[in-house]
């Protein structure tokens, strides 16, 4: 897809927010943005996807840790 540059003034604490926020979910200002303009403009499923995705990638390791590797039987302990 074609890229066109955009321009927009804002004040700052409106770039901070947006910086901390992309920094945050680790993606650009630039994607951030996208995003934002996406989900308002009804493309709500696919950041969804895309979010908890990225939510799972973060946290992977912690739900290795609490229910185990995947193949493992698929029960937690103390919940058979």
């Amino acid at each position: 897809m074609a890229k066109t540059q955009l321009n927009v003034r804002v004040d700052e604490g409106t770039a901070k927010a947006a910086r901390e926020r992309a920094t945050a979910r680790g993606m650009s200002v630039n994607r951030y943005i996208e995003e934002l303009v996406r989900q308002d403009a009804g493309e709500a499923g696919h950041t969804f996807v895309e979010a908890a995705a990225d939510f799972m990638k973060q946290y992977e390791n912690v739900f290795a840790e609490e229910f185990g590797a995947a193949g493992e039987g698929g029960t937690h302990e103390g919940r058979r």
